[in-house]
C-alpha cells in the first residue's frame, strides 16, 4: 500500500492529510489561536469536589474548569493498572476518549470516595486526556504518561505494558523482555504499536529522550503555582513525524520551507533512525489543490454522501450522538430486491467507516441500514463494517443488527470532530438547521396583533418585518389584515426591513388616529 503524508503549513494554521493510494484517508488541523490540549500536564487547583458524581473540578487555566472523575484520580499497583494500562496505550496509540466505561459501575468497589482523596483548594498534577467538546469541559487523569516514538514512559507506575495491537505473542514477549532490562527503577514502560519491529537500541534511544524529558518537567512542578502548564505535547507537525510516520509512510511532503527544515532537524536529532523522505513542494498550484485534498475536505462537511451504485448516506451529528441513514437512492438493481438492498448496504458499510474516519466523528453513532430479511446478510454488513473499522487509528466496536436494522458503533475520540473544527452554528438559524416559514411567522404576526388589539383600539399599530414576510402579508392575507382593522378600529401600518432575520418581527402601538 502507498501511504504519503501531505502537509499544508502557513503561520497561522497547519493541516495534515494521509493518502492511502491516492485517496484521503485521515485529516488533521492545528490554528494558531486554539492549540489542541489533549496530552499537556498542568498544576491546577480543585475548586469542586462533587461527592455524588464522584467527580472533581479543576482549575488549570482555562476558561472552563477540566473535569476529573474517581477512576482518573486513584490507583493502586495492584490488579487495576491493568485496566489503565490498556486505556493509556489506546489514548496514546488510538486516540481514546478516555471515558472510563470499563473502570465505572461493575469496579466501584475498588476506588477510595473522592471526598477522601481531595479536597477543595487543594493543588493537584494533572493530565489532559480529552479536549473540551461542545459544552463539555476538558477530561484530566492523574496518570501522567510521556509518549516517545516507541515508548511510553509512567512516572508514577512501576510497571511494564505492550500495546494491545501488537497481536503476535512472541513479539510481544521480545518487548517486554527489553524492558525490564532497559526500565529505570520506580518508572513505568508501555510498548508502543509501533515498537513491533524495533531494536533495543532504537528503544534505549526514545527512553534517554523520554528520561530527559520528564526530569525537566518534574523540576517545574515543585517551584510552580497553580494553575500552571508544565508540559506541553508536541504540536501537530512533530506529532506527525512522532505518531503518524509508520512504516508503510512512503514520503512526507511539505509545502513551506522553513517547516520542511524544522522537520529535518527534528529528525535528525530525535529520530535518526527513522527512515522516511521529507520532499519540498514547490508547485505554484496549492499542495492540496494538487492532491484533490481542498475539494474532499469540501465534501466532508456535506450532509449527503454519494455512494458508486447510486445509493447514499445521510450524516446528522448531535449533541449526544451521531446517526447515519443508508437510502438506495438512485439505484434501482438488477436481480431483486434483497439483492438491492444488501449490495447498498454492503457499499454503505465501507462508506461510513471511512466518513467516520474521515471527519474524526467519535462517541456514539446509530447506523440504520436498509432493513434486510436474510440473517445471513446481516452477518456480511456487519462483518464488512468491523474489518473496515479495524483500519482506524481510533478504537471502535460494533453491537449486532438490531431487528429493526440499526447497528450501534462506537467510536473513541479526544477532541472535536472536523465539522465542530471549521464550523460553527449558523448565526441565522442560530444552529437549528431550520428557520420557520415565512407563513409562520406571518400567522405569528396575526396573533400578535389580535393579542394587543384590545387594548389599543381606535390606535395605528406599526409592523415592521423582513420583506418576504411583508410582501406574502400584503397578498396571500390581506383579507385577514383587513378583517382586523374593521374589527376593533386599528389602523395596521406594514413595513419591510431589510435587516431582519426571516423570524424577526416588530409590532408597535403608535399615536391615535381619530
Amino acid at each position: 500500500m502507498s501511504k504519503n503524508i501531505i502537509i499544508n503549513s502557513s503561520v497561522n494554521e497547519v493541516r495534515v492529510a494521509i493518502l492511502d493510494n491516492g485517496n484521503l484517508s485521515e485529516i488533521f488541523i492545528e490554528r494558531s489561536n486554539y492549540k489542541g490540549i489533549a496530552g499537556n500536564i498542568y498544576k491546577g487547583k480543585v475548586v469542586k469536589v462533587l461527592p455524588g458524581m464522584q467527580s472533581a473540578f479543576v482549575d488549570i487555566g482555562l476558561d472552563k474548569a477540566a473535569f476529573l472523575h474517581v477512576a482518573d484520580l486513584y490507583v493502586d499497583d495492584g490488579e487495576r493498572f491493568k485496566l489503565i494500562e490498556d486505556r493509556i496505550v489506546d489514548n496514546i496509540d488510538g486516540k481514546d476518549e478516555g471515558n472510563n466505561s470499563d473502570l465505572t459501575e461493575e469496579n466501584e468497589e475498588i476506588y477510595v470516595p473522592i471526598e477522601d482523596l481531595l479536597k477543595e483548594g487543594q493543588d493537584l498534577v494533572v493530565q489532559v486526556s480529552k479536549e473540551a467538546i461542545g459544552q463539555k469541559g476538558a477530561r484530566l487523569t492523574t496518570h501522567l504518561t510521556v509518549p516517545g516514538r516507541y515508548l511510553v514512559l509512567m512516572p508514577s507506575y512501576n510497571h511494564l505494558g505492550v500495546s494491545r495491537k501488537i497481536e503476535n505473542e512472541e513479539v510481544r514477549e521480545r518487548l517486554r523482555e527489553i524492558l525490564k532490562e532497559i526500565k529505570p527503577e520506580g518508572i513505568g514502560l508501555i510498548a508502543r504499536t509501533v515498537s513491533e519491529n524495533s531494536k533495543k537500541e532504537e528503544l534505549i534511544s526514545d527512553l534517554d529522550y523520554l528520561m530527559r524529558t520528564w526530569k525537566k518537567t518534574s523540576k517545574v512542578i515543585n517551584s510552580c503555582k497553580s494553575p500552571y502548564l508544565i508540559y506541553e505535547d508536541l504540536d501537530l507537525l512533530f506529532r506527525t513525524l512522532r505518531d503518524l510516520t509508520t512504516s508503510d509512510v512512503n514520503k512526507i511532503i511539505v509545502d513551506n520551507k522553513p517547516t520542511y527544515l524544522k522537520m529535518k532537524s527534528f529528525l535528525r536529532e530525535y529520530l535518526p533512525k527513522l527512515k522516511v523522505d521529507i520532499e519540498l513542494y514547490e508547485n505554484e498550484i496549492p499542495i492540496f489543490d494538487h492532491y484533490n485534498i481542498e475539494i474532499e475536505i469540501s465534501r466532508l462537511l456535506e450532509r449527503k454522501v454519494w455512494l458508486k451504485s447510486g445509493g447514499y448516506i445521510v450524516i446528522d451529528q448531535a449533541e449526544a450522538l451521531t446517526v447515519i441513514d443508508v437510502n438506495t437512492g438512485k439505484y434501482v438493481g438488477k436481480r431483486n430486491f434483497e439483492e438491492t438492498i444488501l449490495k447498498t448496504n454492503l457499499e454503505a458499510a465501507k462508506e461510513i467507516a471511512w466518513q467516520l474516519r474521515l471527519r474524526n466523528i467519535g462517541g456514539i453513532i446509530i447506523v440504520d441500514f436498509i432493513d434486510m430479511e436474510k440473517s445471513e446478510n446481516k452477518e456480511k454488513v456487519l462483518q464488512i463494517m468491523e474489518e473496515e473499522l479495524k483500519k482506524d487509528r481510533a478504537k471502535a466496536s460494533v453491537v449486532n443488527i438490531s431487528p429493526l436494522g440499526l447497528v450501534e458503533v462506537t467510536r473513541k475520540r479526544v477532541q472535536d470532530s472536523l465539522s465542530r473544527t471549521l464550523t460553527e452554528p449558523c448565526p441565522y438559524c442560530e444552529g437549528r438547521g431550520i428557520v420557520k416559514s415565512k407563513v409562520t411567522i406571518c400567522y405569528d404576526i396575526l396573533r400578535e396583533i389580535k393579542r394587543i388589539a384590545p387594548f389599543y383600539e381606535g390606535q395605528k399599530i406599526f409592523i415592521e418585518a423582513h420583506p418576504e414576510v411583508v410582501e406574502l402579508m400584503l397578498s396571500s392575507i390581506k383579507e385577514s389584515i383587513d378583517d382586523i382593522e374593521l374589527m376593533n378600529n386599528l389602523s395596521l401600518e406594514i413595513k419591510p426591513n431589510e435587516k431582519y432575520h426571516v423570524e424577526h418581527f416588530e409590532v408597535i402601538p403608535l399615536e391615535r388616529f381619530n
